[in-house]
């Protein structure tokens, strides 16, 4: 919660003046409206150039070192710009000051709430839950054969490694020749080339 010097009113003097301001008078040219809670002020007058238009403005306190650092509450800038048709209330100013400070509150606590919850995106060295190590989807070695198994197994090795060697042994036949090659002998294929052609002389019709 903000502290109450933020969102105390103006003091009773200041009240009273803000009141005789407010009192539109015959020879008053601008009436005060209301003022906001760090002291800027809104007035109303009517321009006589543009048929007689009421016409809103703001006058800055003198506390504010630059116009740039002027703040302007949203409920004020609804009357500035003539969607709110009556001025905001000090009460009223008041309760959305205090309003807007515990939102600020439970957003903070919000905050911590969701960061106290471990989360996969954090670095490694907070809470982070580890991950599974040493899952394997690959099957179990089979058991130990006993010597009979072992016996066989040594056996069918020799006879492949004869097999390769008698295969090695054995004479290269010769390439067979291309059956289609055969075929392809009475018709253009992959090895005709076309012959040289000389012109002749035309025939005179």
């Amino acid at each position: 919660m903000s502290s109450t010097s933020t969102i105390r009113g103006p003091g009773y003097i200041k009240q009273a003046w803000y009141k005789w301001k407010s009192f539109r008078l015959p020879w008053r040219r601008q009436f005060l409206v209301g003022a906001d809670l760090a002291g800027n002020t809104f007035w109303e007058f009517r321009d006589a150039i543009n048929a007689g238009r009421w016409r809103r403005i703001v006058k800055y306190t003198k506390a504010s070192p630059h116009y740039a650092d002027v703040k302007i509450s949203p409920q004020w800038h609804g009357w500035l710009r003539y969607t709110r048709e009556q001025a905001p209330t000090i009460q009223e100013q008041q309760y959305e000051v205090s309003r807007q400070a515990n939102m600020k509150q439970l957003a903070a606590k919000a905050d911590e709430r969701w960061n106290s919850v471990p989360s996969f995106l954090d670095s490694p060295n907070r809470g982070q839950p580890a991950p599974a190590i040493g899952v394997s989807d690959s099957k179990p070695d089979p058991p130990p054969a006993n010597g009979e198994d072992m016996k066989s197994a040594v056996g069918d090795q020799q006879e492949v490694a004869e097999a390769v060697q008698d295969a090695k042994k054995e004479p290269k036949k010769g390439r067979q020749e291309n059956p289609w090659k055969r075929q392809r002998q009475g018709m253009a294929g992959e090895d005709w080339q076309p012959q040289s052609w000389s012109p002749g002389a035309a025939q005179r019709r």
